[in-house]
């Protein structure tokens, strides 16, 4: 039995909404934090004498809570309340990265501790991001989804380019281990800024529905995720993508460092730089969407997105650094307009009271993948060295972003509209190539259709 999303005012416009104003303020300071730990981070890790295998085991760290937790983490969001366990997850995100300048002064910081911090990190983040499309979605307007998206992934990717430069400065300033401090303060504003909304909070549960096993929830997103083709496609193409870029990310500090001679100052200056490409993407890609169509630009910005990443790992000393943020600009450019004009498309599509287990079915895809992906390259990057490995990962990204001219929306204009839920948009999506023909997206335990939630949303 699926619980009721509660019966709320509507929301206001998003130029008015005291509710999302707070939303996206603790989001931003939340990912400048979390960006300078991008940098920090690793660059620590080289410090401590970390090897490319290390490289590999502190990256997968982050990303194994996914393959995991992503399942259960999605049925624990649709049965609660959004907003509190992101409140928590915020709290315990601030704790494990507290520990790693204490452990620093108190002279016992080693690779092991930095690991654990990581998987730590990893499973704040399943809890808070399989939470925030319901939250989101609770909070804004379905007119305003385009908007409200544009603007998180916009500010996202604008934190992308201050902290990577700030997470340099300061570990040159203050040490690596001090500079995580900044991310423990960035973790407690979003948790205030949380606690401070008012709106989003769902109707209590009866009995019988707060006694709903897991078990079925979890299959039922699964269910939900791979019985209709939009999300199946999205999830199995953003697994294969998301395995390749880790596995040349994961290595990049260490190229640029080793490699390429550049300073922790120049990293965080050029990871910045090559952030720049997410901001724009972000603020282009509703007008591309209205411009060309919202299935037309999904597949303009992903193959745009593609076969840059490959300047990564063509890189040299001296002048040729700068195909580094080149690369990683244009990459992200692409993907970050398609991630925008794609979660608006999840939010509407999907019923909001399954909105929380369908994202944890895609994320243990989407994400479970880069663990892996760390792995290998640590492996391959000790055995043949990280220009290689980088070029070889890049190589694998372009031909799954090449894949989208094979997608279900590739000859089309629009992706469909409606819900999943509607009979008459299902038999629309099915005729023009969604929902399978016998495979309902909705198929619950028990052949049971699962109930219409309010108008959706996001990530």
């Amino acid at each position: 039995m699926t619980t009721e999303p509660a019966p709320v005012a509507p929301a206001p416009p998003l130029s008015r909404n005291r509710d999302f104003a707070l939303l996206w303020s603790g989001e931003a300071v939340s990912v400048l934090g979390s960006m300078t730990t991008l940098v920090v981070l690793p660059v620590l890790a080289v410090s401590l004498g970390a090897s490319a295998g290390w490289m590999g085991v502190l990256t997968a760290a982050v990303w194994l809570p996914w393959l995991v937790l992503g399942l259960p983490a999605g049925a624990w969001v649709d049965r609660g309340d959004n907003r509190r366990l992101m409140i928590a997850a915020d709290l315990l995100g601030a704790l494990v990265l507290a520990s790693v300048p204490l452990a620093w002064a108190l002279g016992v910081l080693g690779l092991p501790h930095l690991v654990l911090a990581a998987l730590g990190s990893g499973v704040k983040d399943v809890l808070f991001r399989t939470a925030y499309p319901g939250l989101l979605t609770r909070l804004v307007r379905p007119q305003d989804l385009e908007a409200a998206n544009g603007r998180v992934y916009g500010t996202e990717s604008a934190m992308q380019v201050a902290g990577p430069g700030a997470g340099g400065l300061l570990v040159q300033l203050v040490g690596g281990a001090l500079a995580l401090v900044v991310d423990v303060v960035s973790f407690l504003v979003s948790a205030l800024c949380l606690w401070r909304i008012r709106g989003g909070r769902p109707e209590r549960a009866a009995p019988d529905q707060e006694r709903e096993r897991v078990g079925p929830m979890v299959r039922e997103g699964l269910r939900v995720t791979f019985g209709d083709r939009y999300l199946a496609w999205f999830t199995v193409q953003g697994g294969a993508s998301n395995f390749a870029l880790t596995g040349y990310q994961t290595l990049l500090v260490l190229f640029l460092l080793r490699d390429l001679e550049a300073t922790p100052g120049s990293v965080g200056l050029l990871l910045a730089l090559g952030a720049t490409g997410g901001l724009v993407g972000a603020v282009v890609a509703a007008r591309v969407s209205r411009l060309l169509g919202s299935a037309r630009a999904m597949l303009v910005l992903q193959l745009a997105g593609g076969p840059p990443a490959l300047l990564v790992g063509l890189a040299g000393p001296g002048h040729g650094i700068w195909l580094v943020p080149l690369g990683s600009a244009l990459v992200g450019l692409g993907l970050v307009g398609a991630n925008v004009v794609r979660g608006a498309f999840r939010q509407r599509w999907v019923p909001a009271d399954l909105l929380g287990r369908t994202s944890g079915a895609a994320a243990v895809v989407n994400f479970g993948t880069m663990p892996l992906g760390a792995l290998v390259a640590g492996g391959l990057g000790g055995a043949v060295g990280p220009r290689q490995t980088i070029l070889l990962m890049a190589g694998l990204h372009v031909v799954a972003t090449l894949a989208t001219l094979l997608s279900p929306w590739a000859r089309l204009r629009d992706l469909p509209s409606g819900r999943l839920d509607d009979p008459g948009r299902r038999d629309e999506a099915r005729d023009r190539g969604g929902v399978r023909p016998g495979r309902a997206a909705a198929g619950a335990a028990g052949g049971r259709a699962p109930r219409r939630g309010r108008a959706a949303r996001r990530r």
